[in-house]
């Protein structure tokens, strides 16, 4: 595999992932116990942790699958 290959498929999944984010948002992906939240007035920091975890799992289970 080169990165002509490698790039076309990242490029295909982020793609994908932005035209099905109004549905993925509804799962609450992006808000599972564990993820940082710090909200003030004029001020937002979202931290997510959990949420970073549980993908990069996902992909590197994917990508081990794969390879077999």
């Amino acid at each position: 595999m080169n990165i002509r290959q490698i790039l076309i498929g990242i490029g295909i999944l982020l793609i994908a992932v932005g035209l099905l984010w109004p549905w993925l948002q509804k799962f609450g992906l992006f808000r599972l116990p564990g993820d940082i939240v710090i909200e003030r007035e004029h001020f937002r920091f979202y931290f997510p942790i959990t949420s970073m975890l549980l993908i990069s799992l996902l992909i590197t289970l994917l990508l081990w699958l794969f390879r077999k």
